[in-house]
Order: structure tokens, then C-alpha cells, then sequence
């Protein structure tokens, strides 16, 4: 069986609209100048990645490689002045709906213009402020915050339906993952594994936020799998967070759903046992929460190598179902879900000490514990019948030392790491039957933004050099490239409304020591013949790189590396740092970091965001 009618059947029934427009896009011209494109039917974006089983494929074709080399700037928005934006983006009937740690923003999806800003207070200490997006149905968007609550949101008008807590923030857990939806409910997992937290996947009903089912990732007790966790009391803090998006088999009901990796990071030895379920694909009953198959990735894990992106499913040419995972492990992985077995195994990134464990002399790992495959995993070119994928390549030495029982709400990590200088990013075709690589472009920065394969043979990504790409997705070819001013860890997704056809890219992101240029989270849109140098240019939102309090900037640009409590973390603790600088030593310092610090003055911190957190770090 071919897999592409396949495809195209089940697009026919999701987006009948949609295929109407590919077919507009194939009648007419393939190239010529921007006035010359064909129109397309309008298109939407449901989803974080576009529709549940995660192929993140485009059916609109008016960009195309003999004409992507005329897309320029149409119009950007500023969202905030500073912080971590990794936001999937939706696109229903003309507007997008995206999100900071602490606003969900609702805007014109042709000119960038705000619809409505809806923003979240935090109640209780934040965790770690980020946020991947959001879930649309029934005229209710859904997201998680960083202090453990649900919410839903009016998607007309921006107002607060209702507003659950689900987590507790005092002991590490938090939302970051875009929902997802199905038949009246909506699933969510807890995020915290570097803090020890005991991760679970919920379902909630839509209407009111009341919990239906709920799964636990590290099982304890009669659970099935506790047997796996040979010293039984680490069971309590034994990670198995989920960080990100999952994906749905419509036709089975099942939900997939990628792991975290297990608590502490780097000390394999204090946890012995395979830790089931955490470096796993797990697979519930979408009605019920029950556990169908899980299929581990790595056992016993010591290098920090979650699985943190969605598994994209798709039948391959003898129309087998498999799902394509993306592991932090640098490797790509094709399972068969009838048979449960592994049909392929890629690396697609540096591999180096793979499997040996940290000693206290420090160990080389590559990818790293920051590489591979991070929030964004694979899509489904359709149109080239691959898989496309995006990749981290930036190797670390991890060293492990011994590890306090938990702590809560305090990074758990057994010992530190430092990241090479160098790193950059890989965008990969690979053939969905075998798993061997046909082309390979090679990025700036670190790939960690969503790839989008579109039906006019192009395929639209970003990297943490700041740069939007757009790629020939027969051959990899680079058709167009434009620096944004800000690393692109997020969304970029694809769609037409009235005629034209338009990219939605994010840009501006600091977290987890950036991988290059951070810049403020700003949405820029791209189409054929748009404003190029005059961009149309808003702002919305609250400023956290001006007028913003010492905490507030600290917990929005800070506490993702150096922790909540300035305990430390990814990179090095604060305490004692007034008597080590002082204020004006410290001011100085963030002005001028080291190589491994992001740089954040004069933006997206001014002079009076610099002196406001470095006030503030001073009370540690």
C-alpha cells in the first residue's frame, strides 16, 4: 500500500478546504514574481503540530523553490521584552493564538495586529517560566502555567472560563506542554524531572477542568514497572516529567506520549534499575489513561536524554503504522505499532560515549545534554514521502557528584555539566521505510524550532542563530534566509487566508544557557512580495526588559539556568554573590558575561533591568 493516498484520504476529511487550495496551487504558476502566484482556499493550523498525529505538513502550495527566494518580512509583533519563547502557534479562521510563561496572546494572522492579551499572575512561586502553546476546541483554548494551574481561555475574547490547580510549584511541578484534545477531553503531563518531581499524565474534561483519568510515569507500589526501580524509595522522586506536545491515533484512540528522563540527571548509580518508564514512548488509552505498550529508549539513563518531543506517526510504503521518535540521545527512531519492534535506528547527530556512565573525572557525552532532538520532533513530508527532522549538535562533559536526597522545588541534577564552545543544528530527510538519510543541510545554530513541510516542495524551519529558513524539500537546497534578531525556538508554521499564503515564525528566546543570539520574543510573518525593510512593527504586551521588578526579570531571564533560588543549575549558582561582586561587580558582569553566558545587555535587558536583577541577586 502507498502511504501518500493514504495521507491525502485523511486529509480529505480533516481539511477538505485544504486540498482544495493544493489543487488551486498546482493549476497555476510554479514561479514568476510574487503578483504571478496563484491563490490559494484558506488553510488552518489546529494544532501545535498541526493535526494529532503530529506530521506537521502543510497542504498549501503558492511558496514554491522557484519562487521561496522572494519571500521577505510582511510584519512582526514585539510580545514581551525578555524570556523564554519556545510557543507552538495556532491558526484558526485568521488569527493566531500563541503564548509567553504568562500571557496567551491572540493575533491577526495577516498583519500581525493584537486581537485580544489575556494574562496570567502566578500565585505561588514559579518553577520554570516557559510555555509551548496552547489547545483549541470548542471555542475554548487550554494551557498550562508555570506554578501548576490549567486554564481556559474564551478563544473570541481572551476571558477566563475556568482556572484549576493541577500541580503543586513547591515541589517542582509545572506545565509547559501544549495540550492536547480529544473527544471532550483534555491531556496534559507535569513537567519538573531535573527538579525530582513524580511525573503523571492527566486528562481533564474540557467544560470544567474536573480530572477523568490520570497515569503515573514512575510507578511505585503493585504498579506494573515498579520492579524497575531497584532501590524502591528513588521511585518517590524518579523524574519521568513531560516537557512537551504529544500525539494521537484517531483510528485506535491511543495517545502517545514521549518521558523524561530520570531523577537525579547524571547519577545512574543512586536510581540502579532500568527506571521505567522516564526515556519512554508511552502509549495510553486516550478514554482512560490505561497503558497499551511503552517502548524505552534508554534504560538506566545517565546523560539527561529525554524524549521531548511528540512521536509523529505515519504509515510507511507497505502501509505499516509506525511512529518516528526523535530522542535527545541524537538518534532517530522508526517503531512499528503493531509489532512493537524497532524497524530503523539513525543517528543523526554526533554520537560520542554513548552508554558509559559519568565518572567523577568527568565524562564527554555528544549529543549532550542539550542536544539531539529537543521540543520540536519530526514531521511527514508528504509531498518527498520523508521524514523530516531537526537536530542539535553541541556536545558537554558531564560530571556527577553525590546527590542529596530530594529537596523540593530545587533543581536535582547529581552534578553539573559544561557545553562546548562550539555547537550547530541539522535539518535531516530520511526515508521512512529504511531510516537512511537522503540529504542533510547543515545550520548555523542549533535546529530547535518546528520543521513544516509544505505541498509546494518547501520546508520552513529556524535555528538559534536567529536565522528563518526555507529549504528545498527534495534536496535540502537552501532557497532562503533571513536573520530575525532572535533565537527561533518555537513555532513556524505555514497557511493561507485570503489568496496569499503566509510562514508565521517566532523569534527572541533565552533559556536554558541560549544556544546563540536571544533577542524578545517577537512573531514575525513572511510571505512572496512582503514589506522587506518597511516591516509592518507592533508591540504588545508587558516589558520584562524595563520597569519590571528585580524577581520578575530574574525569575523570567534567570532562574532557567542558575534555578528558582539561585541554587544553580544548568549553569552556575548565585549564592554568595554579593560578597563575591557586589552590586557594582555585578552590574558589570552582566553587562559582560563570559563566552558561556547569553548576552542580554543592552537587549534585551537595559540599564535599568540590569541594575534591577542584580539588586535582586544580591539578597543570595
Amino acid at each position: 500500500m502507498n502511504p501518500v493516498p493514504g495521507a491525502l484520504r485523511r486529509a480529505l476529511v480533516l481539511f477538505p478546504i485544504a486540498i482544495v487550495g493544493l489543487a488551486a496551487s498546482a493549476a497555476g504558476p510554479a514561479g514568476g514574481d510574487a503578483a504571478g502566484v496563484a491563490e490559494v482556499a484558506d488553510t488552518r493550523w489546529l494544532s501545535y503540530n498541526g493535526t494529532a498525529d503530529g506530521q506537521r505538513y502543510a497542504h498549501v502550495g503558492q511558496i514554491t523553490p522557484a519562487n521561496a527566494g522572494q519571500l521577505a518580512e510582511h510584519c512582526r509583533i514585539k510580545l514581551d521584552g525578555s524570556g523564554s519563547l519556545h510557543t507552538g502557534l495556532v491558526q484558526l479562521d485568521g488569527v493566531l493564538y500563541l503564548t509567553t510563561a504568562h500571557d496567551t496572546i491572540a493575533l491577526d494572522a495577516t498583519n500581525c495586529a493584537q486581537r485580544w492579551r489575556h494574562h496570567y499572575t502566578p500565585e505561588q512561586p514559579e518553577v520554570f517560566p516557559v510555555n509551548r502553546g496552547v489547545a483549541y476546541a470548542n471555542g475554548k483554548l487550554f494551557r498550562g502555567t508555570s506554578d501548576g494551574r490549567l486554564l481556559a481561555i474564551e478563544a473570541a475574547t481572551g476571558k477566563t472560563l475556568w482556572q484549576q490547580q493541577v500541580g503543586d510549584p513547591l515541589q517542582g511541578e509545572f506545565f509547559s506542554a501544549a495540550p492536547i484534545v480529544w473527544q471532550g477531553l483534555l491531556i496534559i503531563g507535569s513537567a519538573g524531572s531535573d527538579w525530582g518531581v513524580r511525573g503523571r499524565i492527566m486528562a481533564y474534561e474540557q467544560d470544567s477542568g474536573r480530572e477523568v483519568w490520570r497515569f503515573n510515569t514512575i510507578p511505585r507500589g503493585k504498579e506494573p514497572g515498579a520492579e524497575t526501580w531497584h532501590e524502591r524509595g528513588t521511585a518517590r522522586y524518579g523524574g519521568g516529567g513531560s516537557w512537551t506536545h504529544y500525539s494521537i491515533d484517531m483510528s485506535t484512540g491511543e495517545v502517545f506520549v514521549p518521558v523524561g528522563n530520570p531523577a537525579p540527571d547524571i547519577l545512574p548509580g543512586h536510581r540502579p534499575g532500568k527506571n521505567l518508564y522516564t526515556d519512554s514512548m508511552l502509549v495510553l488509552d486516550a478514554r482512560t489513561g490505561a497503558l497499551k505498550w511503552y517502548h524505552q529508549i534508554v534504560s538506566n539513563d545517565g546523560h539527561d536524554l529525554d524524549l521531548g518531543a511528540a512521536p509523529m506517526l505515519y504509515h510507511d510504503s507497505k502501509g505499516h503504522p509506525i511512529a518516528a521518535i526523535g530522542s535527545k540521545n541524537g538518534h532517530l527512531y522508526g517503531v512499528n505499532r503493531e509489532t512493537r519492534k524497532r524497524v530503523f535506528d539513525t543517528p543523526i547527530a554526533r554520537i560520542e560515549n554513548e552508554g558509559v556512565q559519568p565518572t567523577a573525572a568527568g565524562l564527554r557525552t555528544c549529543p549532550g545534554v542539550l542536544g539531539g532532538v529537543e521540543w520540536n520532533g519530526p514531521a511527514f513530508d508528504v509531498k518527498n514521502k520523508a521524514i523530516v527532522v531537526g537536530v542539535v549538535d553541541w556536545c558537554s562533559t558531564i560530571t556527577p557528584k553525590p546527590q542529596q536526597d530530594f529537596i523540593p522545588g530545587q533543581f536535582m541534577l547529581g552534578g553539573s555539566w559544561k557545553m562546548d564552545d562550539e555547537s550547530y543544528g541539522w535539518v535531516h530527510a530520511v526515508d521512512p521505510d529504511s531510516g537512511k538519510i537522503r540529504w542533510s543541510y547543515k545550520a548555523d545554530g542549533p535546529v530547535v524550532a518546528g520543521v513544516t513541510p509544505s505541498a509546494g516542495g518547501v520546508i520552513f524551519t529556524g535555528d538559534m542563530a536567529g536565522n528563518f529558513l526555507a529549504l528545498d524539500s527534495a534536496t535540502g537546497k537552501l532557497l532562503y534566509k533571513t536573520q530575525t534578531g532572535g533565537a527561533v525556538a518555537g513555532g513556524v508554521i505555514t497557511y493561507a487566508l485570503g489568496g496569499t499564503q503566509y510562514v508565521a515564525s517566532t523569534s527572541g528566546n533565552v533559556s536554558r544557557l541560549t544556544f546563540g543570539v536571544s533577542g524578545s520574543p517577537t512573531l514575525i510573518l513572511y510571505k512572496l512580495g512582503g514589506q522587506g525593510g518597511a516591516s509592518l512593527t507592533s508591540s504588545v504586551g508587558a516589558s520584562s526588559g524595563s520597569g519590571g521588578t528585580g524577581a520578575a526579570i530574574y525569575s523570567s531571564v534567570c532562574s532557567a539556568c542558575h534555578g528558582a533560588n539561585a541554587e544553580g543549575g544548568v549553569g552556575p549558582s548565585l549564592k554568595g554573590v554579593s560578597a563575591r561582586l557586589g552590586l557594582a561587580k555585578t552590574i558589570e558582569w552582566i553587562k559582560n558575561p563570559s563566552s558561556k553566558m547569553p548576552k542580554l545587555y543592552p537587549s534585551p535587558l537595559d540599564e535599568a533591568a540590569v541594575a534591577a536583577v542584580a539588586a535582586h541577586i544580591q539578597k543570595y
